[in-house]
């Protein structure tokens, strides 16, 4: 693949992705919330949970920090952290909890 091929690859994923750097009341994740190894939800800085679907809303409405919205090769939309060269704040990187300790 050429260097242009591969730019336009990179520009056209980025038109999959809605960027949310959060506005003045934006909240930032800060666990992941574990089903059977899966992420099924995310505990924010106030200690609220939601829900991956609840994540991508209110990313898409600018009230998460630093995170963005991409779309996968099957056409589901899933978060993810926003790229800064520091891995500490990556969702993948986040202390998770058990979705069973909830209830």
């Amino acid at each position: 693949m050429s260097e242009e091929q591969s730019a336009g690859l990179y520009l056209a994923n980025l038109a999959n992705k809605v960027v949310s750097e959060g506005g003045a009341n934006a909240k930032a994740i800060t666990k992941r919330i574990v089903n059977s190894g899966d992420v099924v939800g995310y505990e924010l800085e106030s200690g609220e949970h939601i829900t991956v679907e609840q994540a991508i809303e209110m990313a898409k409405a600018n009230e998460l920090k630093h995170v963005g919205v991409s779309t996968s090769k099957d056409g589901s939309e899933y978060i993810r952290s926003l790229a800064d060269g520091d891995e500490s704040n990556n969702l993948g990187n986040l202390p998770s909890i058990s979705s069973d300790n909830l209830q």
